[in-house]
C-alpha cells in the first residue's frame, strides 16, 4: 500500500511541481519553502532513496537524471543550514550508498563543502542561516539572544562524519566533534540541555528544553552517532545516556489517566504538553536500549512503548484518526489539542516512525495494527487527486486542507510505512542508521580500511 501510495504522492510532484521543492496537491503547483533558499528539487532529493528502495527504478532514474542536470548550489540565496543538511545532503548520501552512482556522492561532497561557512563563529557553534553564495551566517531573529538552536547545530553529525569519510577531507568531522567540545565544557542545568546555545559567547540562553521541536534530534544524533560508528563512539555514547537519565528523573511524566508523557522545561517550570514531533522519542528508546547502562535495557524499551502508546492515544483520540501538531496533560485533558494552532496535521512521519522501531524491536502485532490505522486516515483524509495535503484541525469531521505535500512525506512517512510492513532484513539496523530525515546511511565498521580512523 505504501508503494500505492508513494507512486500517487510522487506521480502528482512529477506532473504538476517537477523540479520545484514541494507540490501544493489542491492548487496543482509547486510550492518553494524559504528554508531552502533558492535551491530547488527537495522532493526530488528527499525521495531517492525512497523509490530505490521501493524498488520504482524508472522514477529513481529519472530523479538522478534531474540531479545529475538541474541540482544547482551556485544559488545567492540563504539557507537553513539545519534543513539543506538533512534533507539534501542525507539524500544525496544515502541514494549514493543504496545505489554507487557517482553523481550523488560529487553532489553531497559539493554540498557540504558549500555548508562550511556556517562554522565561521567565534565557537564554532554554526549558524542557522547561510547564504550559500556570500558565506555570510545568521541566525534566526526570533531565537534567544542570538542564539543558535540545539535540535539544528547538534543535528549535523551523522551526515558530516560521512563526508569526511567519502570525500577524505577531515575537516567535516572536525566541525562536528568541536560542537561537542564546547557541550561538553558547558554546565548543564539538571543535567539537561537547553535549546538555545549563543555561538559568540559560547553560553546558554534561555534555560528551555525539549525533546520535541527545537531539541529533539539532538539527543537522537547522540545515540545514532554511537552506533554508526560500529559502538566506537564512547563520547556520543556517554553523552546521550547521560540526557536519557536527566530526561527521565525531570520531564519524564505520567499523567492522572495513566500516560506517560515527555514534558516541557522552562527554567525549572515543567509544561505538560507534546509535540507530535516529540514522538519520534518512543523509537529513539527502544534503539537505544540495548546499550542501556546497568541493566536498564528492559526500561528502556518499556519506556518506548508508552511514549508509543500516549502517541497512539494522540492519535485516536481525534476525530481524523491522526495525531494534531501537539497535545496536552492539563486541566482534566489527556493528549489532547487545546489551542487552535497546535490541531494541524502536516503529514509528519513521527509516530509511525516509532511503530516501526517498536516492531522491528518487539514484534508486537499491534504496532502494525497502530501503523495499518494511519494508512487508512491518511487515505482517507489527507490523499486528494492531486497528491496527499496536510490538514489544518484534525478534530474537525470535514477536511480543511493546508495545499501542502511536504518533501518529508515521500522520505519519512511513506518509508517507515514500508518498512513496518517490510520483513527486517530490509535496512537491518546493525548495518544502518537512519538520519533524521530517514535517510539511512551506514555503520562505519572498524574494518573499512583506516580511512575513517584518522578522521572520527
Amino acid at each position: 500500500v505504501s508503494l500505492q501510495m508513494m507512486k500517487h504522492a510522487w506521480d502528482n510532484y512529477k506532473r504538476y511541481a517537477w523540479g520545484l521543492n514541494e507540490l501544493k496537491p489542491i492548487s496543482k503547483q509547486g510550492h518553494s519553502s524559504n528554508l531552502f533558499g533558492n535551491i530547488q528539487g527537495a522532493t526530488i532529493v528527499d525521495a531517492l532513496d525512497t523509490l530505490y528502495i521501493m524498488e520504482m527504478k524508472e522514477e529513481f532514474k529519472e530523479a538522478k537524471e534531474w540531479v545529475e542536470k538541474n541540482l544547482d548550489f551556485n544559488v545567492n540565496a540563504e539557507i537553513s543550514v539545519f534543513e539543506v543538511n538533512i534533507r539534501f545532503v542525507g539524500g544525496l548520501l544515502s541514494a549514493y550508498y543504496l545505489s554507487g552512482e557517482e553523481v550523488f556522492r560529487k553532489k553531497a561532497v559539493e554540498l557540504g563543502e558549500k555548508l562550511l561557512p556556517a562554522f565561521n563563529t567565534p565557537t564554532g557553534i554554526p549558524w542557522a542561516l547561510l547564504n550559500i553564495k556570500s558565506g555570510i551566517g545568521r541566525n534566526w531573529p526570533w531565537a534567544s539572544g542570538g542564539s543558535s538552536i540545539l535540535a539544528e547545530f547538534g543535528t549535523l553529525h551523522l551526515e558530516f562524519v560521512h563526508l569526511s569519510h567519502l570525500s577524505g577531507n577531515p575537516v567535516f568531522a572536525e566541525k562536528v566533534m568541536n560542537i561537542r567540545k564546547v557541550l561538553n565544557r558547558l554546565d548543564k542545568p539538571e543535567g539537561l540541555y537547553p535549546n538555545y546555545l549563543n555561538p559568540s559567547s559560547g553560553q546558554w540562553g534561555q534555560h528551555h528544553v525539549s525533546i520535541g521541536g527545537l531539541g529533539d534530534s539532538f539527543y537522537e544524533y547522540l545515540l545514532k552517532a554511537w552506533l554508526m560508528s560500529d559502538k566506537t563512539d564512547e563520547e556520543g555514547k556517554k553523552m546521550y545516556y547521560d540526557a536519557v537519565q536527566a530526561i527521565q528523573t525531570h520531564l519524564i511524566r505520567k499523567s492522572s489517566g495513566g500516560l506517560t508523557y515527555i514534558a516541557e522545561w522552562k527554567g525549572g517550570l515543567l509544561e505538560h504538553k507534546m509535540g507530535h514531533l516529540t514522538c519520534f522519542a518512543g523509537g529513539m528508546f527502544a534503539l537505544g536500549a540495548d546499550g542501556a547502562p546497568n541493566d536498564k535495557t528492559g526500561h528502556h524499551i518499556e519506556l518506548g512503548a508508552e511514549i508509543a502508546r500516549t502517541c497512539h492515544e494522540s492519535y485516536d483520540r481525534t476525530s481524523m484518526k491522526l495525531g494534531p501538531e501537539a497535545f496536552r496533560f492539563d486541566g482534566g485533558v489527556e493528549a489532547i489539542a487545546t489551542r487552535q494552532n497546535e490541531k494541524y496535521y502536516i503529514l509528519r512521519p513521527e509516530v509511525i516512525e516509532t511503530y516501526m522501531y517498536m516492531w522491528r524491536l518487539t514484534h508486537d502485532p499491534k504496532y502494525r495494527q497502530w501503523g495499518w490505522e494511519a494508512v487508512e486516515a491518511l487515505e482517507k483524509h489527507c490523499r486528494v487527486d492531486g497528491g496527499y495535503s496536510g490538514i489544518r484541525d484534525v478534530y474537525n469531521n470535514h477536511e480543511s486542507h493546508d495545499d501542502v505535500q511536504q518533501s518529508f512525506f515521500l522520505s519519512e512517512t511513506l518509508k517507515y510505512l514500508y518498512l513496518l510492513f517490510s520483513e527486517d532484513d530490509l535496512l537491518p539496523f546493525e548495518h544502518w542508521v537512519f538520519n533524521t530525515e530517514a535517510h539511512p546511511l551506514p555503520v562505519l565498521h572498524k574494518d573499512d580500511g583506516n580511512k575513517e580512523e584518522n578522521q572520527t
